[in-house]
Parts: C-alpha cells; sequence; structure tokens
C-alpha cells in the first residue's frame, strides 16, 4: 500500500510515526513528581526505587510507576458498628482515624490496603475496650477510648509503613429505649437540683431577712440610746444653765442689797410681791385662809427687813 504512494507522502507518514514514538519515549522517560506524594518505580516488575518530590528520568519500557502515595494526613472514617458494653447494652460508635504513610515502600508491598485493614483493627479494638466499659462510663471516657484505639492500630500498622495519629469518637449511640431512660434520668435531676437550688435561695432569703431585721433593731436600739443620752445631756446642761444663772441672779442681788438705798429697794419689792400674789388668791374660787394680822403689812416688811441687816452685820463681821 505504501509503495502505491508517492514517495514524498510515505516520507512523511514514517516521520511522523517516528515523531509520535519519540513523544511516547518522551512521555514514559520523564516523571515529575509532585510535592507531598511519592511514587513506586518497579524495574522488569522488581521493586527499583521511590521517587520523591522533583523531576525524575527513567528508563522506557524497563521502568514503570507501580505505586502512587500521599504522604498528608489522611482521614479515614471508621464505620457506625455494633458494640456490647460492661453492663450488655448494645450501643452503635463511629469515629474517625488519622494517618500517614511514613514508607510509601512498606504501604505498597506490606499489605494490599493500609486503609481498609487500619478501620478493620480500629473497629474490633473498638469493640474490645468498649466491652470493659459501663454505658455511664463510654460517654466518660472518650481519651481513655481513642489511646487505646490509637495505640492499637498504630503497633499493628506499622509494618504496613504507615502512622497513626489520633482517633475521635464521633457517636455513641444506645438504643431508644435506654436514651428515653437516661432522658428521665436527666430530667429527675434537673428538677433535683433546680428543687434544691429553690431551698437553698429560700433558705438564704429567710437568713437575710433575718440578718436585716436584727440590725434594724440594732440601728433602732443605737438610735434610740443616742437620743436618751442626747436628751439626758440636754436636761444636764439646761440644769447646770439655770443652775448658774439663779446663782448669778442672787449674787447680783446681794450686791444690790448692800448698795446705798438697796434695803429700801428690797423692802418695796417684797411688799409688791406679797400684794401680787394676795391679789391672784383673791381671784381664784380656792377657799383661802385670811391671817389675823392681814393688815400688819409693815410688821411683816420690818420682820424681812431685819434678816436682811442680820445677814449684812454677820457679813461685815465675817469680811
Amino acid at each position: 500500500m505504501l509503495a502505491a504512494l508517492p514517495t514524498g507522502t510515505v516520507l512523511t507518514i514514517i516521520l511522523v510515526g517516528i515523531l509520535l514514538f519519540a513523544l511516547i519515549i518522551f512521555f514514559k522517560t520523564i516523571r515529575i513528581v509532585p510535592q507531598k506524594q511519592a511514587f513506586i518505580i518497579e524495574r522488569l516488575g522488581k521493586y527499583s526505587k521511590t521517587l520523591e518530590a522533583g523531576f525524575h528520568v527513567l528508563t522506557p519500557f524497563v521502568d514503570k510507576v507501580a505505586y502512587r502515595h500521599t504522604l498528608k494526613e489522611q482521614a479515614v472514617d471508621v464505620q457506625p458498628q455494633s458494640c456490647i458494653t460492661k453492663d450488655n447494652i448494645a450501643v452503635e460508635v463511629d469515629g474517625i482515624l488519622y494517618m500517614q504513610v511514613v514508607d510509601p515502600q512498606k504501604a505498597s508491598y506490606g499489605i494490599n490496603n493500609y486503609q481498609f485493614a487500619s478501620a478493620q483493627l480500629a473497629q474490633t479494638t473498638m469493640r474490645s475496650v468498649m466491652g470493659k466499659l459501663e454505658l455511664d462510663k463510654t460517654f466518660e471516657e472518650r481519651e481513655t477510648i481513642n489511646s487505646a484505639i490509637v495505640d492499637a492500630v498504630d503497633k499493628a500498622s506499622d509494618p504496613w509503613g504507615v502512622k497513626v495519629t489520633r482517633y475521635e469518637v464521633k457517636n455513641i449511640l444506645p438504643p431508644q429505649s435506654i436514651k428515653d431512660a437516661m432522658e428521665k434520668q436527666m430530667r429527675a435531676e434537673r428538677e433535683k437540683r433546680a428543687t434544691i437550688a429553690e431551698s437553698e435561695g429560700d433558705r438564704q432569703a429567710k437568713i437575710n431577712r433575718a440578718e436585716g431585721d436584727r440590725q434594724e433593731m440594732i440601728a433602732r436600739s443605737e438610735g434610740e440610746k443616742q437620743r436618751r443620752i442626747n436628751e439626758a445631756e440636754g436636761r444636764a446642761i439646761e440644769i447646770q444653765r439655770v443652775a448658774e444663772a439663779t446663782a448669778e441672779g442672787i449674787r447680783k442681788i446681794a450686791s444690790a442689797i448692800n448698795e446705798k438705798g438697796g434695803v429700801n429697794a428690797v423692802n418695796l419689792r417684797i411688799a409688791e410681791q406679797y400684794l401680787n400674789e394676795f391679789g391672784k388668791l383673791a381671784k381664784t374660787n380656792n377657799s383661802i385662809i385670811i391671817p389675823s394680822n392681814l393688815s400688819d403689812i409693815a410688821g411683816m416688811i420690818k420682820a424681812a427687813t431685819t434678816v436682811i441687816k442680820d445677814r449684812q452685820q454677820a457679813q461685815e463681821v465675817a469680811g
């Protein structure tokens, strides 16, 4: 068929074929490995080397990329499974397993599918750990469950070139009947705490009211005490001032009597007061007794004058 074609056309077909062959050889020879990935190279069906990130040249038709691995941390979803707790309660548990390939060669030839194997191992370990715990403890011991699974899976996956970094329990789902019982228990516990809190509040309110009444009584008694003290001090000062004023008045009267004409003034004052007081008695409706010497006013004044003179003489003698 090629012989029937013109010579130029034949040469063109040959050149295109050579070019296509060269391109195939080029793409078979050149390999560019992305960052955080590793390629496993086999030469004639046998492991040859591991290619890390960068540009690489392979031997065409001899070397081939057998496996590609990511070196990033991977999150593997562990499917829900039924576990029996120590107190014979069936719960459904699931989680997430975090792992990372640290040896691409072991990950390629150590096991067929390391993700599937790790997830299965996590499930079996989960059943074993949950069987040692009671239902109430499973919600509190999440950290213990996570640590136990990480230790078991990491130890088993070491020959696979995989490092298990952590495991997280997502959900622990007990049966509906257990959920209802737990809800009733929590409701009863809340009501109990509410009752206790209410009683504590009432007790504290009574204590506060009693303390307030006591403080009020103390304040009132202190106020009453201070009022009485102030009144007593006021009366004492009043009595003292009256006494001082009376003494001062008496001193001034005595001084006035000793002056010239003082005795006559005293006589006149006594007579006036006598007549004034007697007049008041006469105006009232009381029964009065009139002294027999009512007309002898001068005698009474004389007697008072005698007393005053005797006192003056006594003061002169004492002076």
